[in-house]
């Protein structure tokens, strides 16, 4: 059972946004789909709750403040949605867990500094070897010396970048209604949904 793991130390960089359309892109896959959210803001369970009853099912995952439980059987695919500030026994346990942790990033230079710190501690976990890590760059318009910086920083990482999506307000009109890029007609997201392609096959590895 994969579990996958959002996260960045860093508050508002996209996780919730990143953690929900993995969720619904394996709910599109047929899979049976948990989303926890270890973050007291509760965004994503937020999110479930304006799920309509029509959309493929995406089960939520009790956690609480001071316990993280395993899901029940029949899940195949577990998605965390974690806060900003992730640190001590929750960190390790939420990373004791993931076989893949995905780390959103913005093009500025304070996401930047932030990140870095993080992505070493990732690199110094007991389980780092065992663990597959992935960057995405969010809310990034090719176009700016922002999104250069960006790119200069992770070509130095020497980890895979999986994609980069822009700022659009997608995204946030259909998190309003508890959806995601993969329960609509791909033509009405179709540039986003190219964006989500290489992020998708490096998930179905």
């Amino acid at each position: 059972m994969p579990i996958v793991v959002v996260a960045n130390p860093k508050g508002g960089v996209g996780k919730s946004t990143l953690a929900t359309n993995i969720a619904g892109y394996f709910a599109s896959q047929g899979h049976s789909v948990m989303l926890g959210d270890a973050d007291r803001q509760q965004s994503s369970r937020l999110w479930l709750g304006l799920r309509p009853p029509g959309a493929r099912p995406i089960a939520t995952w009790d956690m609480t403040a001071d316990k993280i439980v395993k899901p029940p059987k029949g899940t195949t695919h577990v998605v965390l949605d974690t806060p900003g500030g992730l640190h001590g026994w929750r960190f390790n346990e939420l990373l004791k867990m993931a076989d893949k942790v995905i780390v959103p990033l913005q093009p500025s230079v304070f996401d930047i500094f932030a990140t870095r710190t993080f992505l070493d501690q990732l690199a110094k976990h007991g389980r780092a070897g065992q663990m597959q890590v992935g960057i995405v760059g969010m809310r990034v318009d090719s176009r700016t010396h922002a999104a250069d910086r960006l790119r200069a920083f992770v070509e130095g990482l020497g980890l895979p970048v999986l994609g980069y999506l822009r700022d659009t307000q997608n995204y946030i009109h259909l998190a309003a209604r508890g959806l995601t890029l993969f329960d609509v007609a791909p033509s009405r997201v179709e540039r986003d949904r190219e964006q989500w392609q290489a992020i998708c096959r490096w998930l179905d590895k």
